[in-house]
């Protein structure tokens, strides 16, 4: 096992939630990136998602556009990227997914990017806009490097292909609770629970939700339910706020503390 499915295993054997926490990398820059990293890990966060920044995130809200455009001005790239992950491996052991549309591995060499992640410390990749049906050397390069292939299921997602897509995902299985693109919500998706039910009918793997997760009181509702909670959004809103301000990082670890506590309480 890596450390993705070593924590959410250990999770659910102690009967507890995970936190899964998305930055936006280099937003302000990378090195402030390292220092949310290892403070989110202090602060609870189970798993951390970095966003490799892209000049069209097709799959985002507003506030993660304007983080990947914030990354980019930084002069962030997917090779800044993976020395970043070296750089927290330093001081972390905190499980790491990459959160990257796939044209920037196939621009670096697929091979070469998987290699180049695993190498630095990556646990796992969700390429946003690879259909599993288009993925048949992805996965093998990700097998052989030891890396978890985490794949999104949507709520209007048939039976059939969850089955099929939760076969293909090692690590968890990332559920988009709402349709469009990632955003924060008033509330949570009132067919959550049902919806949870009917993937779990399919598979075995823990299923992590996101996709609209703003607060902790939403938080606390999601992991009722769900083996861990994705907060994006409401993350990186907040370092939309606070990015030049010398307090970032303990600004952002406090908010995630209370995610965490309330996650952890479920």
């Amino acid at each position: 096992m890596n450390r993705i499915e070593d924590r959410l295993t250990s999770l659910r054997r102690a009967g507890r939630k995970g936190l899964i926490v998305y930055l936006g990398a280099g937003d302000p820059d990378l090195a402030r990136t390292c220092e949310l990293a290892v403070a989110l890990d202090l602060a609870g966060a189970d798993c951390l998602e970095l966003g490799v920044p892209f000049s069209d995130p097709l799959a985002d809200g507003v506030v993660n556009q304007l983080a990947a455009q914030r990354g980019l001005a930084s002069g962030t790239t997917p090779r800044g990227v993976i020395d970043a992950v070296s750089t927290i491996r330093r001081q972390s052991q905190l499980p790491v997914v990459l959160y990257i549309y796939f044209n920037l591995m196939h621009r670096y060499g697929l091979e070469q990017f998987i290699a180049d992640a695993a190498r630095a410390g990556v646990d796992g990749i969700l390429a946003l806009d690879l259909p599993p049906e288009e993925a048949g050397r992805y996965e093998t390069l990700m097998r052989v490097a030891g890396l978890c292939t985490i794949y999104l299921v949507a709520p209007t997602t048939p039976d059939d292909r969850v089955a099929a897509i939760a076969e293909r995902t090692r690590g968890f299985l990332y559920y988009v609770s709402r349709e469009g693109v990632t955003g924060m919500q008033q509330a949570v998706a009132g067919d959550l629970a049902a919806q949870l039910r009917r993937i779990r009918a399919r598979t075995d793997l823990p299923v992590a939700v996101g996709f609209g997760i703003s607060n902790a009181d939403q938080a606390r509702a999601v992991a009722e339910v769900a083996d861990a909670v994705v907060v994006g959004s409401a993350v990186v809103d907040r370092i939309a706020r606070h990015g030049q301000s010398p307090d970032l990082v303990p600004r952002v670890a406090e908010f995630v503390a209370k995610l965490s506590k309330a996650v952890k309480a479920s």
